[in-house]
């Protein structure tokens, strides 16, 4: 058994902090992807009634209920082999393995983190008070410039800080990416454990980085939630 290495802790931290923009890669196109998602699905379970708001309700008990390594073996261990004989059947030559893990692992982000911000948004959909959307209407305002003017600072507000956790979440998330074979930090830091078995420091090293990224996106949440306070705030005066 090897001995706590301090100058390997120093030496890895380093190497693993260059693997922090695939980290914030992955969580920055998931949410770019799951909060246009998410609000919409948010709108259907919220407006409408039916198959629509049905398949909303089903997809976001789904995907909030399978936990993410779940998730991760049915689609990333699963389904390839899967797809991969229905493109034979239907005589397709294209190499389903061939496709870049880390478009499994957006996916597979995207389609958990939908799920969560749907929930996050129709929560704070429902604390606006309908007398807005129709005060709006009545001012001559389209029901798009009424939710792009009125209800959406509102939402966001009360939103804001439930999206701040959803995101730390999802950074969080992606130290599981490592299974899909991403160079992220967790990955990173196990290879460079693996030469000498310094597992102990590498974990350290995961754990000190992804503090710090953590903190750092939540004193940005912070900073922006100070600005919509302040535009809601001005919009009521």
């Amino acid at each position: 058994m090897s001995t706590y290495s301090v100058e390997f802790l120093i030496r890895t931290f380093f190497i693993c902090l260059k693997a922090i923009p695939v980290t914030l890669y992955l969580a920055a196109v998931t949410l770019l992807v799951s909060i246009p998602l998410g609000f919409v699905f948010a709108l259907i379970r919220l407006r409408q009634k039916g198959i629509a708001a049905h398949f909303a309700g089903a997809y976001i008990t789904v995907f909030r209920g399978v936990p993410i390594v779940i998730q991760i073996l049915l689609l990333y261990d699963m389904f390839p082999p899967i797809f991969a004989g229905f493109l034979k059947a239907a005589g397709v030559s294209y190499n389903i393995y061939n496709l870049n893990p880390v478009i499994y692992a957006l996916i597979i982000f995207s389609l958990s983190t939908t799920a969560g911000l749907s929930e996050v948004f129709r929560s704070a959909l429902a604390t606006v008070d309908k007398s807005q959307m129709e005060a709006a209407e009545t001012a001559g305002l389209t029901r798009f410039q009424a939710y792009r003017r009125i209800i959406l600072p509102q939402a966001l507000a009360s939103a804001l800080p439930n999206i701040c956790t959803s995101t730390v979440n999802l950074i969080k998330m992606t130290s599981l990416a490592f299974f899909m074979t991403v160079k992220e930090i967790t990955a990173v830091a196990k290879v460079a454990a693996g030469v000498g078995y310094n597992y102990f420091e590498a974990y350290t090293d995961i754990w000190l980085i992804y503090i710090i990224v953590c903190l750092a996106v939540e004193r940005l949440f912070k900073v922006f939630e100070k600005k919509i306070t302040l535009y809601k705030s001005a919009q009521e005066r």
